[in-house]
């Protein structure tokens, strides 16, 4: 019933919910206790042939925050990474995922690993497909992959939020010595820290409110989990045609200078450029419902964020989404509905053809933000 449309294993009178992704990597759902995992090392890996007192050749990953076991069964060789379901991890802890599995492989041409989550789809994708574009493919490439070798139906990691992860960390890597010759530099990108001035809701329909909460992963000392903590919560409601804020908002764009410029402006202080004041009151807003919240204070948010919308404030999510701030360009961030996670029948219910979600930033803090896609974008042009 868990497995559904993934693909089985079928082998020595065993049917396990496992796949090979790559012949040294396989993925599969958590099982019911050790004893069916060994079961599934032992008759499901052509690399496990040996004798069950025989040091076993694979390296355990277990993705759960929900449920563990004891690595003694396996001889010790069982790794946690955990982060919550249907959601992402923090950049950090993929880099040491994909740093494990590299180094566990490179140690021996007859070594495996096998990553399972709860149903071995969602998280382990997202999992498999980093450690994919770590050895060299395109984040499209990885998640096409995945998709064909461990579901039937080829949706394969199908959560938005977790798919644009794959692709964040495509754009933190580089191969400056070419794939194939060792790890690629990983270059994850200085805390950025963003205030959100807004939330909006475009085109909503049977609806007039919709309540949020914001939350940001949280690092804790000595413990690689980082748990949501809420930061702020409230109510979106319809925008009504007349209806004049006192403060205006400004859009800020960051820009690079070239090296003229600097010399030109060398003893200039450094200001943010306003682009364009942008009155968004305007006539185009009444022609559909929209629905908006303004942060009288600013909420200022890290690193990884989840803004979760709910038709009650108890119970009723609709749907949700997660990002990063150090990846979020110009001001604003604007999902469409292909671009939310977990957006069911009742979610669809309230968005009309042209919904979109759009979340307002004040300009990026100078001091610690980076510019990931710009960096990468440089350094495919110079390749």
């Amino acid at each position: 019933m868990v497995s559904k449309q993934r693909r089985r294993m079928l082998v020595a009178g065993y049917d396990l919910d496992m796949s090979y992704i790559t012949d040294r990597v396989l993925a599969m759902s958590f099982p019911q206790n050790a004893c069916e995992l060994c079961i599934a090392i032992l008759f499901g890996s052509e690399h496990s042939a040996l004798p069950i007192s025989c040091s076993l050749a694979q390296s355990i990953y277990n993705l759960c925050i929900e449920e563990k076991y004891d690595p003694s069964h396996f001889h010790g060789r069982v790794e946690a990474y955990p982060f919550d379901d249907n959601h992402v991890p923090p950049l950090e802890m993929v880099k040491l995922f994909c740093e494990s599995v590299y180094s566990w492989l490179a140690c021996d041409p007859k070594n495996i690993v096998v990553i399972h989550c709860m149903a071995g789809k969602g998280r382990t994708g997202l999992m498999v497909c980093a450690f994919l574009v770590y050895s060299g493919m395109s984040a499209e490439e990885a998640l096409e992959l995945y998709a064909h070798r461990r579901t039937t139906n080829n949706e394969g990691v199908s959560i938005p939020s977790q798919r644009r992860y794959v692709d964040y960390w495509h754009r933190v890597l580089s191969f400056p010595r070419g794939v194939g010759h060792g790890p690629p530099d990983v270059n994850l990108p200085r805390p950025c820290s963003r205030e959100l001035l807004r939330i909006r809701l475009y085109d909503t329909v049977n609806i007039d409110s919709i309540f949020f909460v914001v939350s940001d992963l949280q690092e804790v000392p000595g413990q690689l989990y980082r748990p949501p903590v809420e930061v702020s919560r409230s109510c979106c409601r319809r925008i009504k045609k007349g209806y004049q804020r006192t403060d205006s908002l400004r859009y800020y764009l960051s820009f690079t200078k070239n090296e003229e410029e600097k010399e030109e402006k060398e003893s200039e202080p450094e200001k943010p450029n306003v682009v364009v004041q942008m009155d968004t009151e305007s006539s185009i807003i009444y022609h559909k419902t929209c629905l908006d919240y303004y942060f009288d204070k600013p909420v200022q948010v890290t690193g990884d964020v989840r803004v979760i919308f709910y038709q009650k404030m108890v119970g009723g999510r609709l749907f949700y989404a997660c990002f990063n701030t150090a990846f979020i360009t110009n001001s604003l961030l604007q999902l469409s509905v292909q671009d939310l996670d977990k957006l069911g029948k009742k979610g669809r219910s309230i968005c009309g053809p042209a919904f979109c979600l759009e979340l307002l930033f004040g300009p990026a803090n100078a001091k610690h933000s980076s510019s990931p896609s710009a960096e990468d974008n440089d350094t495919d042009d110079d390749s």
